[in-house]
This record gives C-alpha cells, sequence and structure tokens, in this order.
C-alpha cells in the first residue's frame, strides 16, 4: 500500500460523504422527513451517531480504493471507472435498498429514487477512483 492508496483512499472517502449529502441530505431529504417516527431517525438522532456515518464513507472509500487497484484493466480510464462503478452498485446499493425495502415499510417510489441516485453516485465514485488510480506502463 503505497501512498498513491493512502490518498486515493482519503479522497475517496471525502468523496463518497460529499455525494452522499447530496443524495440523502439534499435531494431525498423531504422523503426523509416524511418518515422520521415512523422509519427514520430524527435529525437529532441521526446526528449523535455520525461517528459511525464518517466510519461507513471510510469503509467505502478505502474498499473501492483497494479492489479497484487490484485489477486495472486495459482500457481508458474513463470506461474502466465507469464500468468499475456499475459493477460496484450491482455488489453493494442494488441489493442493499432491495432487502431494506423488503425488510422496511419504506415507500416504493423513495426506493426508486435511491436505487437510482445512488447507483450513479457509485458510478461517479467508480470514475474518481479510476482518474486516482491510472494504469501504470
Amino acid at each position: 500500500m503505497d501512498k498513491r492508496f493512502w490518498i486515493s483512499g482519503v479522497v475517496m472517502t471525502i468523496a463518497t460523504a460529499l455525494l452522499g449529502f447530496v443524495v440523502h441530505g439534499l435531494l431525498l431529504a423531504d422523503d426523509y422527513n416524511a418518515l422520521v417516527g415512523t422509519v427514520m431517525r430524527s435529525q437529532e438522532q441521526a446526528n449523535g451517531m455520525m461517528q459511525w456515518m464518517l466510519l461507513a464513507d471510510a469503509c467505502i472509500g478505502f474498499a473501492m480504493t483497494w479492489i479497484y487497484r487490484q485489477g486495472i484493466g486495459a482500457r481508458s480510464t474513463l470506461a474502466q471507472g465507469i464500468r468499475f462503478g456499475i459493477a460496484v452498485a450491482f455488489l453493494t446499493v442494488i441489493p442493499q435498498f432491495l432487502i431494506y425495502w423488503v425488510v422496511t415499510a419504506m415507500p416504493a417510489a423513495l426506493v426508486h429514487k435511491q436505487l437510482v441516485f445512488d447507483s450513479l453516485r457509485m458510478v461517479a465514485l467508480g470514475v474518481l477512483v479510476a482518474w486516482l488510480n491510472p494504469r501504470r506502463a
């Protein structure tokens, strides 16, 4: 694990936190606020648990960096990043929200938005991790 790994992991952690805020804190805020007291925590309760959100973002950032660096292909950086982001979405986002939909009382419209927005988030993160870790000649 070289210097590039650590820099990439930190940048990816920050990027996933920022994109997560855009998706869940801005785009889906009204949907979530309608569910406070039923399946969602209040903002005050969630704020008291933010250290776990930061840990989750670090897990995503460093895991995506590590996995990507294990199999950098011969494609262009953009194509490689998009492909990787799609794979990550199918491995994480899509099953996660489908399972949550089955076991919690989440509205189908919200789950649809979560699936679309977070899948796009993973594709963007895939492109970023590819750009941060270019193929070496």
